[in-house]
């Protein structure tokens, strides 16, 4: 056993080796002693580190597990809430006037759209926190990184600022309920119904089928022409020569039995009523009826009363400016050429009359010597 100190000092004072013939001097060798100093050194600095690490390690912990259940807290609320909403709106459906007051479609995807917002928003806000709690942990300066964020944020805002522009709009225009799906809405740069609802793009159905995708940020003025009631307008034309009272005689009728009937007594929301006259010309008068109608049927009661107008008109020999009662206006108007005289005698050339009305021409004499 006292054989291996000896070797050790031995190895220990043995000669250096030679210098080399460049002058170069070759690279120290680790001995035992070394790697003995520097594992004893490792070993004390984790004993004195170990309760920090260990503390650092449990905030961290608690911080993620807190940001998690937070989070999954926070987005089950929100999915309660807008359950409640679809029960509420699923429970109107089922009243007396829930199918003419209220879309169930309409009023899934709004609250579908503001349920993805609070999330996503809630998420980032809670995960945001969580990761910068995180870093100041680990004992880095803030300052510097969220200056930077702002910075990236401002810039980003300005390349971006159309998008930015798009979502927020859709946002407010979801939050405030200013249209949904089967509204017919005037956006400005196109009309038609809302088929779907986005936070950044609105899709229209037009007159013709033909899909517009309209961004939200480029509607600056709503025409929402599917909420609370409509106005249905018929202008009636008639001569002015028609009795007035007769005239409107016969309006009230057609009113009152398109008002007892199916199914127009659920599309008016009001009777039908005569207005009075809307302007009187010379030759003719315009009598204006108006009801108020279930939202988007304005056009359908026009129809069906003007129908049922011309039909009661006809009965009634009331006759209409143009159309069918034209040609019966033709055929009682004097004919215009009663006023022109029959011909006369004058106008046959060889008539005795003729010939006594000529001018009688002037012979030349005859030449002397002739």
């Amino acid at each position: 056993m006292s054989s291996l100190p000896a070797a050790v000092l031995a190895v220990g004072a043995s000669p250096s080796p030679s210098p080399s013939p460049s002058g170069s001097t070759a690279p120290a060798v680790p001995t035992l002693q070394d790697a003995q100093e520097s594992a004893t050194n490792a070993a004390s600095w984790v004993e004195q580190n170990w309760s920090t690490w260990l503390a650092m390690g449990l905030q961290i912990l608690l911080v993620l597990v807190i940001a998690v259940a937070l989070r999954a807290v926070v987005r089950r609320a929100i999915t309660k809430l807008i359950e409640r909403m679809n029960r509420t709106v699923q429970a109107v459906d089922g009243s007396a006037l829930g199918g003419l007051l209220v879309n169930a479609e309409r009023r899934r995807q709004r609250a579908a759209a503001i349920g993805s917002v609070l999330r996503s928003v809630a998420s980032f806000l809670i995960l945001g926190t969580a990761a910068l709690m995180v870093l100041g942990t680990f004992k880095i300066n803030l300052a510097p990184l969220l200056a930077s964020a702002g910075v990236a944020g401002v810039a980003i805002g300005f390349g971006a600022r159309n998008l930015v522009t798009d979502f927020l709009s859709g946002v407010f225009m979801i939050l405030e309920d200013q249209y949904g799906v089967g509204d017919v809405i005037d956006a400005g740069v196109a009309t038609g119904e809302v088929i779907e609802v986005g936070l950044r793009v609105t899709k229209l159905r037009g007159d013709n089928g033909e899909i517009w995708y309209v961004r939200n940020g480029e509607v600056k003025r709503i025409g929402n022409l599917s909420q609370g009631w409509a106005t249905a307008g018929v202008d009636v034309t008639v001569r002015a020569s028609e009795d007035l009272d007769r005239v409107k005689a016969t309006l009230d009728e057609v009113a009152e039995k398109m008002g007892k009937e199916e199914p127009w007594n659920e599309l008016l929301w009001s009777p039908i009523e005569v207005l009075g006259l809307d302007s009187v010309l010379i030759d003719h008068m315009v009598v204006r009826v108006s009801a108020r109608t279930m939202p988007g049927k304005s056009v359908t009661v026009e129809r069906e009363l003007r129908w049922r107008i011309k039909r009661a008109f006809d009965a009634a020999s009331i006759r209409i400016v143009g159309g069918a009662t034209a040609v019966e206006d033709q055929q009682d108007a004097p004919d215009p050429t009663a006023a022109v005289a029959a011909p006369v005698v004058y106008s046959d050339a060889d008539s005795p009359q003729s010939a006594t009305a000529t001018p009688i021409v002037p012979q030349r004499s005859a030449a002397p010597g002739k």
